[in-house]
């Protein structure tokens, strides 16, 4: 028998394999959340293409604010798509690792949600304008 299987503990490989499986579980969440984001983008830059294109009496938005609302959102899901991969593949590192160190990850929800209020907040002042 090799040491390294000597070494080994049942308990700890499978806590290990729980929490590759939380971590897999965890980018799945983030990679659904990001295409919502992308799709609600798309569809918001894509009405607004079409109202302004319909030419009906509607006030003029001059700054095109239902486009730039649209390409915040695709924005924010791409960069959250991208920060989750990177966590995902940092958590993975640290799970192959022997020893284990806890180390305080990313608030990648909380950063989201602020990049969220950010928008959510331009588009009131732009509804209202």
């Amino acid at each position: 028998m090799s040491e390294s299987v000597k070494n080994t503990s049942t308990a700890n490989e499978l806590a290990r394999e729980r929490n590759k499986a939380a971590a897999d579980r965890t980018m799945m969440a983030w990679i659904r959340t990001s295409i919502a984001m992308i799709g609600f983008g798309f569809g918001i830059g894509k009405i607004s293409g079409a109202l302004e294109e319909t030419k009906l009496e509607i006030p003029a938005d001059p700054v095109h604010s239902g486009q730039i609302f649209g390409e915040a959102f695709i924005t924010l899901g791409i960069l959250s798509l991208l920060a989750a991969v990177i966590q995902y593949w940092r958590t993975l590192n640290h799970i192959r690792m022997d020893q284990f160190v806890y180390s305080q990850s990313r608030a990648l929800p909380m950063m989201t949600a602020i990049a969220l209020l950010v928008i959510g907040f331009f588009a009131f002042i732009a509804i209202l304008l």
